[in-house]
């Protein structure tokens, strides 16, 4: 069932308004509701939010968290700060593999309302000022223009939530379709693993040898292609190897009977990869 992601500043109530929604489904569509957060993890936000691979480890985990409970039978509700673009992405990435729809509820408040309301809080339970304002500088703010942000809804401290919105958005849209290059497909070529090794290989060789003559930006023909390698950065051989392990991975569990599209295949998941 579907993903509502919560997003805002520190201390903006995201925690409030996701007990309204879990609140209103009990009562009105008879389904569990998981709220998943910060919370439940017993975060330390003070130690975590100082230290980038404790803050890392923390998101790791809440993904995790919400791939284990998403399902078709309840609604999940990420309740955290989700500041980071990219970090929505991967969600929205989660929500696509899961086949659900999925919505994203902003809590808009000023800096200066929401480092107020931290004021207010038990000490134990604050922020610092020097993380809250680190915390408020690196927020990246949602766009609805943003496949992964929308639908997107922006709800000021004393609006009441667009509960029948919410719900229309979530149970009356499609899930987004799979990705073309993750379609299962049946096993009939007995030589895929040495075609997918191969041809992985020599995307990775084109793609290494380019960059020594192109910059980011250029688009990089791949042998056995026809679509091709957005260069939006400098990518060493580290992090090729990396994610060609992942598609082989992937591949193998989910084979396609056409050898011929690997290559497009895994210029796709590099493309997407590397956004």
């Amino acid at each position: 069932m579907p993903l509502i992601v919560m997003c805002g500043y520190p201390c903006s109530g995201k925690t409030r308004r996701a007990e309204e929604l879990k609140a209103h489904f009990e009562k009105n569509m008879e389904r569990l509701v998981h709220v998943v957060g910060d919370e439940a993890l017993g975060v330390d936000r003070n130690g975590v939010y100082s230290d980038s691979q404790k803050e890392k480890n923390v998101r790791s985990s809440l993904k995790a968290d919400v791939e284990r409970k998403v399902n078709k039978d309840n609604i999940v509700i990420l309740d955290s700060l989700n500041y980071i673009k990219g970090y929505r992405y991967e969600l929205f990435c989660l929500i696509k593999h899961a086949q659900t729809p999925h919505c994203l509820v902003h809590c808009l408040t000023s800096d200066e309302e929401s480092s107020l309301w931290n004021k207010n809080r038990d000490a134990a339970e604050q922020y610092s000022q020097d993380i809250f304002d680190a915390l408020v500088q690196r927020f990246e703010a949602p766009d609805s223009r943003n496949r992964w942000d929308s639908p997107l809804f922006t709800v000021l401290k004393d609006d009441p939530l667009p509960l029948e919105a919410i719900s229309d958005a979530l149970f009356k849209r499609r899930a987004p379709p799979k990705n073309q290059s993750t379609q299962s497909q049946p096993l009939s070529s007995a030589n895929f693993l040495y075609e997918l090794d191969k041809v992985t290989q020599d995307v990775l060789t084109a793609i290494f040898n380019a960059q020594k003559t192109s910059v980011p930006g250029d688009l990089i023909s791949v042998p056995g292609a026809t679509e091709k390698v957005e260069l939006s950065r400098s990518i060493n051989m580290a992090e090729l190897r990396k994610l060609r392990r992942q598609f082989i991975s992937y591949s193998k569990m989910h084979p396609t009977e056409n050898t011929g599209q690997i290559a497009n295949m895994f210029v796709q998941y590099l493309n997407k990869s590397l956004h």
